[in-house]
């Protein structure tokens, strides 16, 4: 758990410098992949990844711009990239000065649970993550190979003298 705004920012930079290798693998076809035939598309996920960040976060009391026209998700790639980069930036800025150690141990109501604001940024962070493993899968439905996020894609495996696991 974070105990000082410091370590959330830590933690925060390196996840959004994976996020973003995993989104600039994009295509602009590939953002029409969906889950299922009825299911969201690859696009709407990383769109949603993306400009759930101001909301949440105004939803626990912190200034931020939301992102404009958020309802419509780009065709391009790129736009969701670079829209990507700027909110986890502004996100960031945020929280530094709006927030302090001492506030990272308030107590809120967070969908229907008391929680910390400190557990409500490790829950911006979960969020991201659960988003960001679902645009891997999508991706890989989409032909994509994939940023190694943990670890390296199964392409790369054979330069650590790893074989795939057998089916």
């Amino acid at each position: 758990m974070y105990v000082t705004i410091a370590d959330f920012i830590y933690e925060w930079k390196r996840e959004v410098m994976l996020t973003q290798k995993v989104l600039e693998g994009l295509t602009d076809d590939s953002l029409k992949q969906q889950v299922y035939p009825e299911g969201r598309t690859l696009g709407r996920i990383a769109w949603h990844l993306t400009t759930s960040i101001p909301d949440y976060l105004a939803d626990f009391g912190l200034e931020i711009n939301q992102v404009k026209k958020a309802e419509s998700v780009p065709n391009s790639a790129k736009e969701i990239v670079e829209t990507f980069k700027s909110v986890s930036s502004s996100a960031a800025e945020a929280i530094e000065q709006q927030w302090t150690n001492k506030t990272l141990e308030k107590i809120q109501n967070a969908f229907g649970r008391e929680e910390t604001n400190a557990q409500i940024l490790m829950g911006l962070i979960k969020h991201i993550i659960h988003h960001r493993g679902q645009v891997t899968v999508l991706m890989r439905q989409a032909g994509i190979k994939p940023f190694g996020v943990y670890g390296p894609p199964k392409e790369d495996w054979v330069q650590l003298g790893v074989e795939n696991p057998p089916l």
